[in-house]
């Protein structure tokens, strides 16, 4: 069976797939060993997720991690309520690249 050739350029889907930036104490620290943290879509796959990376960052990619964090159960006045599950991952860059995931996208 032959490998389709890889799509070069941004496609629409890979605004789905990468939803935002996980900021947090964390993943500011493994921004230090070339890893940046994203909030994904939930049906994001290991591929999807680099593939868009790579195209909407313009920079290699090495691993791909993925978590699903499930949502915790709070109360608000008095009644029991779950916050939504996240799916997140934690891509590691090649050595040298960086993502500055304070600025914008370019389209």
């Amino acid at each position: 069976m032959a490998k389709k050739p890889a799509k070069s350029g941004v496609d629409i889907r890979h605004y789905d797939v990468i939803v935002a930036p996980h900021i947090t104490e964390k993943s500011t620290m493994m921004s230090e060993q070339n890893a940046v943290v994203f909030k994904v879509a939930r049906d994001a796959t290991k591929p999807e997720i680099k593939a868009a990376v790579e195209a909407l960052f313009n920079v290699s990619v090495t691993n791909v991690n993925t978590i699903v964090q499930k949502g915790k159960t709070k109360k608000w006045k008095g009644a029991d309520y779950t916050r939504s599950d996240m799916k997140k991952a934690i891509v590691t860059l090649k050595d040298g690249q960086s993502i500055d995931v304070t600025q914008g996208v370019s389209a």
